[in-house]
């Protein structure tokens, strides 16, 4: 069932991609890219292809995008069409933005749907996330001039467009000198793994958090965050065929331990736990069995923050017998 899954989404996320670069149309005043994910050597393309995005014609003439929009919840294979849009003229506190770069995260194909907990009205055009840069700015906007980069400030912002007229508080500002995809990519993941290694647990160089869905876009915010730290991670994947390329990758990053969702049960968490401390903090993006073996594993008073549910399973609290035969449960704040 989880392959026939990822292959559905897989599809779905395709299509949306051959929709929004079907037009020839969309390149005249914009590049805009979207992505599932990218190799080292297609995020240098991209990047280096930024000289090409600055040189495009940044006049303030437009009237109109072309967008991924739909009309009803539902399959996005089904529902999202690609449409011409009018763009209102730029008021006095607004702005006129060209987005150049926007992916598909979960969130977008669960709004699309109809099953995320934050839904837009319809119609609405589709994308959280991205980033665009700025052509043309009102009167009043003081903070923003163009040829700024910006991403949106909160979700529902419908990035899988062409182009936009938005407030001025809509948007924030950022480098263009950064990775076109880190900037696109800035507003969720990074963010979600820099608030979940500050808020739950005050950790100090050498603790050690263990997280599950440890290659997803939080998993490698956090491997990073916690190296720059001095944070060790525990850092748990599911067995692939490129386990060992991909444990090299995540070493790469800063992950201190990389480990089979396997080895949660078995002996060796004793001998990992020679050289480093029990985790003070869990982080799970799995839910279901996944979830419970963190738990075990963290040490008396941590914490487990649950951002994800992935396996579509409810999370199970493990009771543990104590060293007097008293049972007590772990903590999971």
């Amino acid at each position: 069932m989880a392959g026939f899954t990822c292959l559905c989404f897989k599809r779905k996320v395709s299509r949306i991609a051959w929709l929004l670069c079907k037009r020839t149309e969309v390149r005249k005043h914009t590049v805009c890219r979207i992505f599932t994910s990218g190799s080292n050597t297609q995020q240098q393309q991209l990047s280096s292809a930024r000289g090409s995005i600055c040189m495009y014609s940044t006049e303030s003439s437009i009237n109109g995008c072309t967008a991924l929009l739909y009309r009803n919840h539902g399959d996005p294979a089904q529902v999202v069409q690609l449409e011409n849009m009018a763009l209102p003229s730029v008021g006095a506190k607004s702005v006129l933005v060209k987005l150049l770069a926007a992916p598909v995260n979960p969130s977008d194909i669960n709004m699309i749907q109809g099953t995320y907990a934050i839904l837009p009205n319809l119609p609405a055009v589709g994308g959280n996330e991205g980033v665009a840069q700025v052509l043309e700015v009102g009167s009043q906007v003081k903070a923003l001039k163009p040829g700024d980069w910006v991403i949106p400030r909160d979700a529902g912002l419908g990035t899988w467009r062409t182009a936009a007229v938005l407030a001025e508080d809509d948007v924030i500002s950022l480098p263009n000198d950064i990775p076109l995809f880190s900037a696109a990519t800035l507003g969720v993941n990074p963010c979600t793994a820099f608030r979940m290694l500050s808020d739950f647990e005050e950790l100090k160089p050498g603790d050690t958090v263990i997280q599950n869905a440890a290659n997803s876009g939080v998993g490698q915010a956090v491997i990073q965050i916690a190296a720059a730290r001095g944070i060790q991670t525990i850092n748990v994947v599911r067995v692939r065929p490129d386990l060992t390329q991909l444990t090299d990758r995540l070493k790469a990053m800063g992950a201190s331990h990389v480990i089979k969702e396997e080895t949660l049960r078995r002996h060796e968490m004793k001998e990992l736990f020679k050289t480093c401390p029990r985790p003070k903090l869990a982080l799970n993006g799995v839910g279901g069995k996944s979830a419970t073996e963190l738990l075990r594993h963290l040490q008396v008073g941590g914490s487990m923050v649950t951002y994800g549910g992935m396996a579509k399973q409810p999370i199970t609290v493990p009771v543990m017998r104590g060293p007097y035969g008293e049972c007590w449960m772990s903590s999971a704040p």
